[in-house]
């Protein structure tokens, strides 16, 4: 689901089309929007009136689990991300994403999260380039280590799964190695401030129950995600994968009153740099 975030959803766009075909990707566009029917050209695009904000987050969850479990009878799978997620799949561990959903044995599968983040120095990202080959500074993510992908009607909320409060304890966490989901949201300054100005202007409305403070402050979290990836340690990609792997990888957090299990948030005190076979 998406509005005017052009720059992310080109990235997006192009990512996913290269990895299944654009003819299975389905935008929800929350308004009409000529500009996303261009960038996701032989895409399915849904548009949903921008009217009533009241209930953003919960309205909107249920609106997309809906429609997830409809694609379910159809799909063996069904991927779901934000519009500034690309989920990357390591070829030396899977043979791309039908590699890797063969081996997985359980209804939902969780992805290992990174965010990319824009450095001092980088060159501009021109239009229509892939980012990966000016963005490479990663920091790992608890919070992006989000549930990103189902084969049945398993609905995805708050980064996790969504279960029955009883079935909580028992259910299996599956994160295979050498999956990630890379959160682009830092990796262009220009875009970003764009895309930040909407997210304020969502959540600094009199409407009731929408985004909290990552959309109301979003450009006070985006100034500190740039400060921090100046001062982190910077380890080889090998060690910092293995060492926030084995960190969220362990056990998840089991939200038992909820009735949701997603990865434990952690934070990590060092930086690393993307491998080349993130490269398109």
């Amino acid at each position: 689901m998406v509005y005017r975030d052009y720059w992310a959803l080109s990235q997006w766009h192009a990512h996913y089309s290269r990895l299944i075909g654009a003819e299975h990707l389905y935008i929800v566009a929350h308004g009409a929007d000529a500009e996303i029917n261009r960038i996701c050209e032989g895409s399915t695009v849904i548009t949903i009136p921008r009217e009533g904000m009241d209930g953003f987050d919960r309205v909107r969850g249920a609106m997309l689990n809906g429609f997830q479990s409809g694609l379910s009878q159809i799909y063996d799978w069904v991927i779901r991300t934000d519009a500034d997620e690309l989920v990357c799949v390591d070829p030396a561990h899977h043979d791309g994403l039908a590699g890797l959903f063969a081996t997985c044995s359980e209804h939902a599968v969780f992805a290992l999260g990174l965010d990319v983040i824009e450095q001092a120095g980088d060159d501009d990202l021109l239009k229509g380039e892939p980012v990966f080959d000016k963005r490479r500074g990663a920091i790992f993510s608890g919070h992006y280590s989000k549930a990103f992908a189902v084969c049945d009607a398993t609905p995805l909320i708050r980064h996790g799964v969504g279960m029955r409060r009883f079935k909580v304890e028992a259910y299996p966490f599956q994160m295979p190695q050498g999956v990630y989901l890379v959160h682009l949201k830092y990796a262009n300054g220009a875009a970003v401030a764009a895309s930040d100005a909407h997210r304020i202007e969502v959540a600094s409305s009199d409407a009731k129950g929408l985004p909290g403070k990552r959309w109301r402050d979003a450009a006070r979290f985006a100034a500190k995600y740039r400060d921090r990836m100046a001062t982190l340690t910077q380890l080889p990609w090998d060690e910092a994968e293995r060492r926030a792997y084995d960190a969220i990888a362990a056990e998840p957090h089991r939200m038992r009153d909820a009735g949701v299990i997603r990865a434990q948030f952690s934070e990590f005190d060092f930086a690393t740099q993307l491998p080349d076979w993130f490269r398109w």
